[in-house]
């Protein structure tokens, strides 16, 4: 009977398995991950999560994170199981609060900030974005009979932003899973985030994520690439260039993320992202 020892994290609402698979692989083949996700982050059938997170050895970083989703679709990046690999580096090794880790995306940076709370740790961790691309403003679609207006920015995986007001009347899975599968975002699809703006610095937002198939309580990439095209949709130019931009992302989940960068016109560089994480449990599945 096989066994396989994990982890259980989650950052801001989004919840993920982790396996450590630095040194134990033997055996381990591609399709593994695939079959293992699809089986185990299933809701209310097994443990359940938003996806899987993989830590492989690396030549380039201290060490390789792999995101699987629910579908058994590997992602090429995520920023809130990002931050839950980065926790569990500071976990594994106290003394380090600063690893860089290698992802299909790019080598990510991370910090991490411990602050003593009567009887408990409150772990903050920030982690460094790839510099976006691909951007497109002000993009004219038609979804379910009706033609709307939206943005697509990529911050390690494709994002599609969209402004609206009532956010807790959007039927998110509906019109998410129409944008997410439109001929424009083909064939990789995309994820799809709506956006109300609270001010200038301050939005809230509900994210269809890609692979997961629905709504979550809160995306990573997502609020970075919502943050970023609130600020170029803004037409705002930093007077200086050294001071980074600070915006403030309230997720499903009730917390707030917070997305810094420096802009210069509509280059968007030296972006981090910010918010809270915790190991929930250790575990053993039984193959």
């Amino acid at each position: 009977m096989d066994k396989t020892k994990f982890l259980k994290f989650q950052a801001s609402g989004n919840d993920f398995i982790l396996i450590d698979h630095r040194k134990n692989r033997v055996g381990v083949k591609g399709s593994f991950y695939k079959s293992f996700t699809k089986k185990y982050c299933q809701r209310k059938f097994n443990v359940g999560a938003d996806g899987l997170l993989v830590i492989e050895p690396s030549t380039k970083a201290a060490f390789r994170m792999r995101i699987f989703n629910p579908d058994g679709s590997e992602a090429e990046m995520c920023g809130n199981g990002a931050r839950c690999a980065a926790l569990w580096a500071s976990l594994t090794k106290p003394q380090i609060k600063k690893i860089n880790f290698a992802t299909k995306a790019g080598i990510i940076e991370s910090e991490v900030y411990v602050r003593e709370c009567k009887d408990k740790k409150i772990y903050k961790i920030k982690i460094k974005m790839i510099n976006p691309f691909d951007l497109k403003l002000d993009v004219s679609i038609k979804v379910l009979n009706r033609k709307l207006k939206v943005n697509f920015i990529n911050t390690g995986v494709p994002h599609v932003v969209v402004f609206v007001k009532g956010l807790e009347d959007i039927d998110v899975n509906g019109i998410g899973r129409a944008i997410r599968f439109h001929p424009m975002f083909q064939p990789e699809g995309t994820n799809v985030n709506f956006v109300e703006v609270i001010n200038d610095n301050s939005i809230k937002i509900r994210t269809y994520e890609r692979g997961v198939e629905e709504e979550t309580l809160a995306c990573g990439t997502g609020s970075t690439a919502s943050a970023l095209i609130l600020k170029l949709c803004q037409n705002f130019v930093a007077v200086n260039r050294k001071k980074s931009v600070n915006v403030n992302v309230k997720v499903m989940s009730g917390e707030k993320l917070k997305v810094y960068f420096n802009q210069d016109g509509k280059k968007l560089y030296n972006v981090w992202l910010e918010g809270g994480g915790t190991l929930v449990y250790k575990g053993e599945i039984i193959i």
